[in-house]
């Protein structure tokens, strides 16, 4: 018979530790947890998790969506709760040590974790490098003592760590891995209902409503004003859910814009980018898939005034722009804070429909970071983490 966690010849069930903040951490969660199963087939997973991951197979000690919280003021309520889940999660797992404990993004907490647990001879992984390499660079020293094993998304976030004597593997972005290599515009057009020759402007001033209140009216002014000059434009606005909607509707009235034949609001963002002939949007993960699904694109960044002045003394770094830093060259137009305006987004909509720039150039550049992304991510992952398992402590 089988015991105390053993199978086969006295070979240990692997104990993994897993914890994820939010909706991202769940969907590389699950990926990981199934590529850790190709490798230990009777692994258990304990921590926090999504529905993705719970489905995959984690037991989660506590719902998710407590942890995503957002900004400098939301978390101080919930103070009381997380720090409650943290030192639960820390007992769990100092009382039945894991192989391995590995913190899915959500730096601020799975770190301090991370370290508590390392201190405790716990191996720890971390997957999504904090943005060490953009601001609050001394971070670094409190990453050296809490992670074994940093797993980036990208590229340029390994030299900081390499610096620093930290254990680090890029393994790609899933995003590279999911998103087919060639353009499937026409299979996006047909979806949408889109003509297959139609002037497409996708138009995504955010998911959250600070967001969409501060660049939503400037990305629909610039359209209609754009259309005066191409009369030809079809605009589609995808929505992140119905609070979203109701926002965009609002200020499609306020815009007197009263046919839903002119804008046409969709719920599928991936579609409504591959379908595009240019995006306009906001910096942010979609710029990522934006570059991934070969669109051209306008990117905007507009924080309150405030968190701006605090931010832009912080960060470090020449672009915002995802596909900018990695090409870490400015490979697509971004305007920040008070650049965002009208006429300035307007005059790029009407340059690019106009066909004054040739976009072969940038595709191409496209193509070739989409190629560097694809490393299979979620194995990569689960390689270097069984690589990390397997070793010595110490070596």
């Amino acid at each position: 018979m089988v015991h105390n966690n053993q199978i086969g010849e006295g070979a240990a069930i692997k104990r993994i530790g897993i914890l994820a903040g939010e909706k991202s951490g769940d969907i590389l969660g699950a990926g990981l947890i199934n590529a850790l199963k190709e490798k230990y087939p009777d692994a258990e997973f304990v921590g926090i998790g999504g529905p993705l991951m719970i489905a995959a197979g984690c037991q989660s000690l506590a719902e998710m969506d407590r942890l995503s919280v957002m900004g400098f003021v939301e978390p101080l309520g919930r103070l009381p709760e997380l720090l409650r889940i943290k030192k639960r999660i820390e007992t769990t797992f100092i009382d039945n040590p894991p192989d391995v404990y590995i913190g899915i993004d959500s730096p601020d907490f799975n770190l301090r974790i991370e370290k508590k647990l390392r201190a405790h001879g716990i191996k720890t992984a971390h997957y999504v490098s904090p943005s060490v390499w953009a601001y609050r660079a001394g971070r670094i020293k409190g990453i050296k003592e809490s992670v074994d094993l940093m797993l980036t998304l990208f590229p340029f976030e390994t030299a900081i760590y390499e610096e620093h004597g930290i254990a680090v593997r890029c393994v790609g972005h899933p995003l590279a891995d999911n998103i087919a290599l060639e353009d499937r515009q026409a299979d996006y057009r047909q979806q949408l209902a889109l003509p297959p020759d139609a002037n497409v402007l996708t138009l995504m001033p955010g998911s959250r409503g600070g967001e969409i209140k501060r660049l939503g009216p400037v990305f629909i002014g610039a359209a209609l004003e754009a259309q005066q000059q191409c009369p030809d434009l079809r605009f589609v606005i995808p929505c992140a859910g119905p609070e979203a909607r109701a926002q965009i509707q609002n200020l499609l009235k306020q815009a007197n814009v009263f046919s839903a034949n002119q804008f046409h609001l969709v719920d599928d963002s991936h579609a409504a980018i591959g379908a595009a002939d240019l995006v306009v949007l906001a910096s942010g993960t979609a710029t990522l898939e934006t570059m991934l699904l070969k669109r051209p694109m306008v990117v905007c960044y507009k924080l309150a005034a405030l968190t701006y002045a605090l931010a832009s003394r912080m960060v470090k770094i020449p672009f915002v722009a995802l596909p900018n830093l990695l090409a870490q060259r400015q490979l697509v137009p971004e305007y920040l804070q008070s650049a965002v305006q009208v006429p300035v987004i307007r005059d790029e909509i009407v340059t690019f429909f106009a066909g004054r720039r040739d976009q072969d150039a940038t595709l191409a550049e496209f193509d070739r970071l989409h190629r560097l992304l694809r490393k299979n991510a979620s194995v990569a992952a689960a390689d270097a983490i069984s690589t990390l398992i397997e070793a010595p402590r110490g070596a």
